[in-house]
């Protein structure tokens, strides 16, 4: 089993990590957004790409799902003594990655090296890889004017309407180096349970992404981040509605049926599932909810299963036993 999946936020970590742990974290490629980048005091912060690794590190705090288990906040409550008022906060143990991430890349190194480097320090197996090595920052219309995103995100907590998305420089950025290949070359790819406007999109929009994904042989299946008309986390369904998109996962599912093989339901949605199948898009119902690590296993052993149906040759590339041994 040769697995590529595309990521961004919490969602996309949660599925990453039982991903790694249903089919063997060496068989896993995993592609992360870099549009969230950006610099503060000088520091190179990759919320995305630290989340992932920080969870397939098994280091990721439990609670937020993104940050250091544990973490401290000193640094910033002695910003504050001088009299900054800091709007995006780096826990002690978590300035250390972009502290030597800023080292790296000011010595010459692409973030897709540093990137290995962090993760192979920090023991995680699977291939974790930036979609690019060049600057793509996503960047919101909204009703108070363009925002970078992480102002949008944390500084405005994602309150202000939004028009428009953009990707500034994905026109000329490259995909990372083998990125594309990776893709070429999967058994499966998934597109993990991440905001498919703020976490997928940027992916999407660097050259030649969704060219090989049309033409891509193995399945390609998507799983849903709206349950019910909500998000699990995070502003996608508020996204939706502002953009005109009804929040629903027909609607997620519609926007990836260019070239999606199969979605992932929730099974609180399976009134849905012909709506879908209609796109010509196969569908599995599943409890999407990763409330538990086993959770996250069994709900990506169930996705893998799936895929391995929509292809005329099975590769059986899920190792989980399914303690309830059930299938849907």
């Amino acid at each position: 089993m040769n697995c590529v999946a595309l990521a961004g936020g919490v969602g996309g970590a949660k599925f990453a990590d039982g991903l790694a742990r249903a089919i063997g974290a060496e068989s896993l490629t995993v592609i992360v957004n870099t549009g969230d980048d950006f610099e503060l005091y000088g520091l190179h912060i990759s919320p995305d790409l630290d989340t992932v690794m920080y969870t397939l590190a098994g280091i990721a705090n439990p609670d937020t799902g993104w940050g250091i288990a544990g973490d401290t906040w000193r640094n910033f409550e002695m910003l504050e003594r001088y009299g900054v008022a800091p709007w995006f906060r780096l826990g002690d143990c978590d300035l250390a990655t972009h502290l030597l991430r800023s080292e790296m890349l000011a010595d010459g190194q692409p973030l897709s090296a540093v990137t290995r480097e962090l993760c192979r320090r920090l023991g995680v197996a699977p291939r974790v890889t930036p979609m690019s090595d060049d600057r793509v920052r996503t960047v919101v219309e909204t009703e108070v004017g363009l925002l970078p995103f992480q102002e949008y995100f944390v500084k405005h907590h994602w309150q202000p309407a939004v028009q428009a998305i953009l990707f500034e420089g994905s026109e000329e950025a490259e995909p990372a180096p083998g990125m594309l290949r990776a893709l070429e070359t999967a058994d499966t790819i998934v597109i993990c349970p991440s905001n498919p406007y703020l976490s997928i999109d940027p992916i999407l929009s660097l050259r030649g992404v969704r060219d090989v994904l049309l033409n891509a042989t193995a399945p390609i299946i998507a799983v849903t981040p709206i349950i019910a008309g909500e998000a699990v986390k995070g502003p996608a369904a508020k996204l939706m509605r502002e953009l005109g998109k009804e929040p629903s996962a027909v609607e997620v599912a519609r926007h990836y049926a260019d070239f999606v093989n199969g979605f992932v339901l929730d099974e609180r949605d399976v009134a849905l599932a012909d709506q879908i199948k209609a796109m010509g898009i196969g569908v599995f119902v599943a409890d999407t909810l990763m409330k538990s690590v086993d959770d996250r296993a069994h709900l990506a052993c169930d996705v893998v299963s799936f895929a391995d149906r929509l292809r005329p040759e099975k590769l059986g590339g899920c190792r989980l036993n399914r303690a309830d041994g059930s299938s849907r």
